[in-house]
């Protein structure tokens, strides 16, 4: 056995782990972006509550299945999903920058404070057209938090605004 001086780092810091280049390919081709460590497909699970809620004013009956919405987290999403990559994505995020990891959890909040705040609405029973015009109002708060969850996960970070989830909504309401 040969003894190794474990002061002196094993491989050069200017040198790129020779499987970095694999582990990139591998997350890339589970689509989950290599750099942030975060798949969109959880984007998907937001984007279905929208396009119901965007349907709703001309299709009422998209109402039980708007209704029948849970907020779920990036891991939950993808624990009980059928994307290939399923583990693969949890263990990325797990190893996300924790930076990144708030910011997405942040945005995913305050998405699911919107659509929590309007599925409790829509389910009192109101009139149709007043139904629709609460589900248009959130459906155009939640497109731009759908957008800038969507910038986070593929690397444009600086495009989304830290804070609460509440602060993030309040800063949508003032644009």
């Amino acid at each position: 056995m040969q003894y190794q001086d474990c002061t002196a780092p094993a491989q050069p810091a200017d040198e790129p782990r020779a499987g970095a280049a694999a582990d990139a390919r591998r997350l890339a081709d589970a689509n989950i972006n290599p750099a942030t460590g975060l798949a969109t497909d959880y984007l998907n699970h937001f984007n279905e509550a929208i396009m119901l809620l965007e349907m709703l004013s001309s299709c009422p009956d998209c109402l039980a299945d708007f209704l029948a919405w849970r907020p779920v987290s990036y891991r939950q999403h993808f624990s009980a999903s059928r994307f290939a990559g399923r583990d693969l994505a949890i263990a990325a995020y797990d190893a996300a920058e924790p930076a990144v990891r708030e910011r997405l959890n942040t945005l995913a909040s305050a998405m699911n404070a919107v659509l929590e705040a309007t599925r409790t609405a829509l389910a009192t029973g109101m009139p149709e057209h007043a139904a629709g015009d609460i589900a248009a109002r959130a459906a155009a708060l939640l497109r731009p938090l759908a957008a800038r969850t969507g910038a986070l996960i593929n690397g444009n970070a600086d495009t989304v605004p830290a804070g609460t989830p509440q602060a993030v909504i309040d800063g949508l309401m003032k644009t």
